[in-house]
This record gives C-alpha cells, sequence and structure tokens, in this order.
C-alpha cells in the first residue's frame, strides 16, 4: 500500500545525489569564502600582524588545503 514501483527508485537516487552534490557546494563554496577573508584580512591589515592572527592565518590555509582536496573528490562521487 505504501510502496512505491521500483520504477521510480532511480529517480529518486538522482535526485538525493544531485541534493549532496548541492550541500557539498555550498559547503565548499562557504569554506574558500571564510578563509579567505580570513587571509585577505590579515594580509591587508598590519595591525593583525601579531602571533595570534599568524596561528590564525595558518589554521586558514591549512583548513583550504584539506577542503580543496577532500570535498571536490566528495562531490565528484555524488554524482
Amino acid at each position: 500500500m505504501w510502496n512505491k514501483p521500483s520504477v521510480c527508485l532511480g529517480e529518486d537516487k538522482r535526485e538525493l545525489q544531485l541534493l549532496h552534490f548541492v550541500l557539498f557546494l555550498g559547503i565548499y563554496l562557504a569554506a574558500l569564502l571564510g578563509n579567505g577573508l580570513i587571509l585577505t584580512a590579515v594580509a591587508c591589515d598590519h595591525c593583525l600582524h601579531t602571533p595570534m592572527y599568524f596561528f590564525l592565518l595558518n589554521l586558514a590555509l591549512l583548513d583550504l588545503g584539506s577542503i580543496s582536496t577532500s570535498l571536490p573528490k566528495a562531490m565528484a562521487n555524488s554524482l
């Protein structure tokens, strides 16, 4: 009574794949934007050239590197 026919399963799977791709893309773009803003702010403002912001700059670079290697692969696998 509540079961869908097996023909519709392929369409549902494709919709879920596209949903995962869009979610991964949103996370990736938000991370790129956030880390890019941190990098720009620390690099341009000389008042932010202190050890704390140097550490923050390194964390932003590390996050950019790690997210740029793992998330595009996950996006490709979701399609």
